[in-house]
């Protein structure tokens, strides 16, 4: 039988760990993999990103898809080791709740959930230019705000559909992916090749004033970019069935065959370039689109972008499924205000419909607001990036403390000897990351731009730790918290593949 069909007690280990679930495990491991898969999505990552990369450090900026791609595995590992003994809903906060305790795990969930709203909304604002390369208008900040309220929308009635739908449409869009990365790639390398391998190793004068290092490190935003989304495939984990086996799966695959289909979309996009110095100095600001009409004409490239259009939209699609399992796992333990209505579950659909509503209202607020910003679009996509990453190493230095306090994974996947030193070097990495992406690069610009990332990050945390000490939320419901690490006053987390075990033998029986 498939792994996803051997009967598991599911619910009886959710109940080991506090909770009765209302979610319906209709999530198999492909729709898992489909929705960890079109979240880190790889059309949408290089098609948003690349004519800013190759502009900022010419064709050597792919490399920071393999850097960015390692460094993330090693963070996908740990919380593959942690979603396996603590398979809830929610993903980092629940996690961190658990790991750490409930100050942390506030802090943790409220970082996060900014930070996937804004993601949601600069996804959702990056498909504006390519709607109107398929309708044919000029795009403005008027009309790319209209198509991406439009996106919302689309994504939004989706989702309140149900899960079922839901996995239906990620393995959808996992298709429209692979089409848009290995079919149109192929394509590209096989009629539009104008440069060997070597212009890989070659900046051609993107760095201008600065040192080649400088306009590497402000390029990678598109390897930074990339590699996220892996960590949805553990925010349902209510639905998916045998979570501590699938959801690790769904996670790794969701890396290696994400980023090898990223790296093979902007290969075949460099190559495609035929003028590197014009999208250097910005006589070519839209290098996409003139490679696709040159490879495809004017028929079959309107026929591409549609394709990267279901791209975007089941990209804001798994998006906002995940925010809403968040707000909906915070909503339920009472952590913030309007928990009741976040809380809310619509049992026939098996969704909560309220926290969807504010994973698509917040979202058009920022999409709307970005009006009076110039470049809107890289900063909500750099505050989003930032803003996952502190999250990530909320819970990758929660787990690092909790392992050297004594806590030893229970759950069905585990990194053995190799825990630590994993540990230790996902915290490395993504530090690293989260400096690079605040560093500021325009210094010809007002202090307040040169520094919006910083500020905003600073803005989302300062607000979050204010009212966290005036409401006290964070005390508020009887969840457990804490219990990863082994005390001497409280029982240790039973071991759940102990656990499971058990109940498949009493199941048997």
């Amino acid at each position: 039988m498939p792994t996803d069909a051997v009967p598991h007690d599911d619910d009886a280990q959710l109940a080991a760990l506090g909770f009765q679930s209302e979610f319906k495990r209709e999530m198999s491991l492909w729709a898992n993999f489909s929705l960890g898969f079109t979240y880190l999505s790889p059309v949408v990552g290089i098609y948003t990103l690349f004519a800013f990369a190759l502009a900022s450090a010419g064709p050597p900026m792919i490399w920071s898809l393999v850097i960015a791609g390692v460094g993330q595995m090693l963070v996908a590992l740990v919380f593959s080791e942690v979603v396996a003994q603590f398979p809830v809903a929610g993903g980092v906060y629940p996690w961190a709740r658990r790991l750490w305790g409930r100050k942390w795990a506030w802090m943790t969930g409220w970082v996060y959930m900014f930070a996937l709203l804004a993601t949601i909304a600069g996804v959702a604002y990056g498909a504006g230019p390519f709607v109107a390369s398929v309708f044919g208008f000029t795009p403005s900040v008027y009309s790319t705000v209209g198509c991406a309220l439009v996106i919302l929308l689309l994504a939004t009635v989706i989702n309140l559909t149900g899960t079922k739908t839901l996995s239906y449409v990620a393995i959808f869009g996992f298709a429209a992916e692979l089409i848009g990365a290995l079919v149109v790639g192929a394509w590209l390398l096989l009629t539009q090749r104008h440069h060997g391998l070597e212009v890989f190793f070659h900046g051609f004068g993107a760095e201008g004033n600065h040192s080649y290092l400088y306009a590497f490190l402000a390029a990678s935003l598109i390897g930074v970019y990339q590699y996220y989304g892996f960590e949805a495939c553990g925010d349902v984990a209510e639905e998916v069935r045998n979570p501590g086996v699938q959801i690790p799966k769904s996670m790794r695959r969701t890396i290696y065959i994400g980023g090898a289909a990223a790296t093979f979309v902007c290969l075949s996009l460099v190559l495609s370039v035929v003028d590197f110095g014009a999208v250097i100095s910005g006589e070519e600001p839209d290098p996409i689109s003139t490679i696709l009409a040159t490879a495809f004409g004017t028929v079959g490239s309107k026929i591409v972008l549609c394709i990267v259009l279901i791209s975007f939209l089941s990209c804001a699609l798994s998006l906002q499924a995940a925010a809403s399992r968040l707000i909906y796992s915070y909503g339920r333990d009472d952590m913030i205000v309007g928990s009741k209505l976040w809380a809310r579950f619509d049992s026939k659909r098996a969704v909560p419909p309220y926290a969807l509503l504010a994973a698509v209202i917040i979202p058009a607020a920022l999409i709307v607001g970005s009006i009076v910003s110039a470049d809107a679009l890289t900063k909500l996509i750099s505050f989003g990036s930032v803003g996952i990453y502190i999250a990530f190493q909320m819970v990758v230095l929660a787990a690092l403390r909790a392992r050297l306090k004594g806590w030893i994974p229970s759950g069905k996947y585990q990194l053995g000897r190799w825990g630590l030193a994993v540990n230790i070097g996902a915290l490395v990495y993504g530090v690293a990351a989260i400096i690079n992406i605040c560093w500021p690069r325009t210094p010809d610009a007002p202090w307040y731009d040169n520094y919006i990332v910083l500020l905003m990050s600073a803005l989302v945390l300062g607000l979050g730790a204010l009212y966290m000490v005036l409401a006290r939320s964070h005390l508020n419901g009887a969840a457990p918290h804490a219990d990863a690490i082994p005390t001497d006053h409280i029982d240790v987390v039973p071991d759940l593949s102990t656990t499971a075990t058990v109940a498949g033998e009493v199941n048997a029986h």
